[in-house]
């Protein structure tokens, strides 16, 4: 057994995907294309495949979004989530239209009886739904129950739509219970997570930028998932999705609970570097994107700790001078110049990869 206990839950499908269960975590993002214009929705629902997406949800706010959703799904090779807020129409529309899931908060669909025609369609039609629950929109009687939307508010309200659900005999169900704040969102998941056994979707919303966003994720989400909370994940930064889908993975393997593509390890550099570390790098990173196996890079720029951290990746290079040395699977394997270290060693993850 790993160092982290993964908590027990029933399982959920969502197309072809499982979620929960034994099943390992599942990486998703978002499209910000507006899910009409077909062909740009496909294209970037494929750029996200390439980089591990699993699990793909399109915003639907028109009918037009609805009906989009069974052309988008004949063109894709992952499932996909429909995003609905207001109007329960077009949930049911979605589903007509073959999406394998829903994500719906009933905070915000209406009334009891419209959420209930959603439940019979998809339970007629096999889809799953996620029932998304966050600060926004908390029922009227818990904010003056509680004052303000605080983690006991998200968790009860999550709670009590479990429970409506369930007598309706449904429990096809993921939940998610989100904030912007790490905190909030942590406390809410822990007490929703220790009395059901639901599957989790787990993020910090409206989290930021690139940089601002992956941090502030990396510190929420890693609590989750170090207590074992968590079944699907998605990051949700300003920024193009498929760097949403980078940064859960590191995410994953920082944690030893997912392992793809390549870990760059790169020495923060210092007065002893005759190279530029920080853009080899980012160049390196660029150029492996492509690689799906799990490998370890070492891009080190002297010879105090490079030696050492590159012997013991998969392929590395250090810096010697004004020359670099090439490590393959702990073997010295060359000497290279600083103009020729990033092409060679682009070629040897590849031939470790089994790319070329």
């Amino acid at each position: 057994m790993g160092w982290i206990e993964r908590r027990k839950t029933r399982t959920v499908w969502v197309g072809s995907v499982p979620v929960g269960g034994s099943h390992p975590v599942v990486v998703q993002s978002m499209t910000n294309t507006y899910t009409e214009d077909v062909e740009s929705t496909v294209k970037q629902i494929k750029e996200l495949e390439r980089v591990g997406c699993e699990l793909v949800r399109v915003a639907v706010p028109t009918p037009e979004a609805a009906r989009a959703v069974k052309a988008i799904k004949e063109r894709i090779g992952i499932p996909l989530i429909a995003d609905i807020h207001f109007d329960h129409r077009l949930a049911l529309l979605a589903i007509e239209s073959g999406a394998d899931c829903v994500r719906i908060n009933p905070g915000n669909i209406g009334s009891r009886e419209k959420v209930k025609e959603i439940v019979e369609l998809a339970r007629e039609r096999g889809v799953a739904i996620r029932v998304g629950v966050n600060s926004g929109s908390i029922p009227k009687e818990l904010l003056f129950k509680f004052g303000a939307p605080v983690p006991e508010a998200l968790a009860e309200a999550a709670l009590s739509y479990a429970k409506m659900f369930e007598d309706w005999g449904f429990t096809n169900l993921k939940f998610s219970l989100k904030g912007s704040e790490v905190k909030s969102t942590v406390v809410a998941n822990k007490i929703f997570a220790e009395q059901t056994d639901y599957p989790l979707h787990i993020g910090i919303t409206e989290a930021g930028t690139l940089l601002s966003g992956a941090v502030k994720s990396a510190v929420g989400v890693g609590i989750l998932l170090y207590q074992g909370i968590g079944d699907t994940v998605r990051i949700s930064l300003s920024a193009d999705p498929k760097e949403e889908v980078k940064v859960a993975y590191k995410i994953l393997s920082a944690l030893d609970l997912r392992h793809r593509g390549v870990e760059v390890i790169s020495c923060p550099t210092c007065g002893r570097c005759m190279v530029n570390v920080e853009s080899l790098a980012r160049e390196v990173e660029k150029r492996l994107e492509h690689v799906e196996k799990p490998l370890k890079v070492a891009v080190m720029g002297c010879a105090v700790n490079g030696p050492g951290e590159a012997k013991f990746a998969d392929v590395g290079i250090a810096g010697a001078g004004e020359h670099f040395i090439l490590f393959v699977k702990g073997k010295v394997v060359g000497k290279l110049s600083q103009e020729e270290a990033l092409n060679r060693l682009v070629e040897e993850v590849e031939k470790v990869a089994g790319e070329s």
